[in-house]
């Protein structure tokens, strides 16, 4: 039986900002280990406990949710030497197709860009673009700079690996003229009031806003299905996903392969061009 405190629970955040991990990696350990102990209710903890936890798990969340608390719960319980309380993640068939629903078409992403331009929100409007066309994450936004835009690249330096990403041009000139007229004369384009990077959830909230008016669904409006766009636009020229990858800025393919995911209809049609139905 091993006990879970606060102590133990504030040295593992401090290992992992010593690891380097990022701040949203950090935060989702922490919450997920918060969350094991709270249903524990600060009793001694077992594997029973945890076999029970994770059966708990599976009754409430999707798999890939249950994979992620138990991938925080182990890392923890390694951190501290409890490798007996460890469990085994689930085992989930491979997903080959995006769900219609998740999916944000081009079309729906010109509505989105349109809703922004008539709601007048200029930020809104360029920082959806930026992602678009450059397939950046959103905790990379800040790496966008005036300096950047001066070169047409931006260093992006994201979870320890470097990397540089081309800024087109087309949106290195809207972007210096957004700038200019924002009185932005140096570091990150897209900022609060204050002169602050922008928050990750001031962008989601923003973008939910815009769905009423752009008639796209809530479920597919947040900035990460902007990175996802770029990325399946990108394949669907280049065919080429080792490049895709490293433009991403993945270290795994396979990770990579996700963003390419096709859906269920165009799957479809291409199997009904293959030509082997005989009646």
């Amino acid at each position: 039986m091993e006990q879970i405190t606060s102590e133990l629970i504030q040295k593992y955040k401090l290992h992992l900002l010593n690891e380097e991990k990022a701040n949203a990696t950090t935060e989702k350990y922490i919450r997920d280990i918060m969350a094991f102990l709270n249903w524990t209710g600060g009793k001694k903890v077992s594997k029973e406990t945890v076999l029970s936890y994770k059966e708990y798990l599976i009754k409430t969340y999707a798999p890939a949710s249950v994979n992620a608390a138990l991938s925080s719960l182990n890392n923890f319980f390694s951190y501290n030497e409890w490798y007996h309380l460890r469990v085994k993640a689930l085992k989930i068939q491979k997903q080959i197709f995006l769900e219609n629903e998740k999916e944000l078409t081009k079309t729906e992403y010109e509505r989105l860009i349109n809703a922004a331009k008539s709601k007048k929100n200029k930020r809104l409007f360029y920082l959806m673009q930026t992602i678009c066309s450059t397939g950046i994450r959103v905790s990379e936004l800040k790496f966008i700079t005036v300096e950047a835009i001066s070169k047409a690249q931006a260093q992006i330096n994201c979870k320890g690996k470097m990397r540089v990403v081309i800024i087109p041009n087309k949106l290195c000139r809207i972007l210096k003229e957004y700038a200019r007229k924002s009185g932005i004369k140096s570091g990150s384009i897209f900022v609060t009031k204050t002169g602050k990077p922008i928050d990750r959830s001031n962008i989601w909230s923003d973008m939910k806003k815009l769905c009423k008016l752009a008639n796209v669904a809530k479920e597919k409006v947040f900035p990460h299905n902007l990175r996802h766009l770029f990325a399946r636009t990108f394949y669907s020229i280049q065919k080429d996903i080792v490049r895709l990858a490293d433009v991403l800025g993945h270290s795994s393919v396979n990770t990579t392969r996700i963003y390419t995911m096709e859906n269920c209809d165009v799957h479809r049609k291409q199997i009904q061009k293959l030509g082997l139905l005989m009646c």
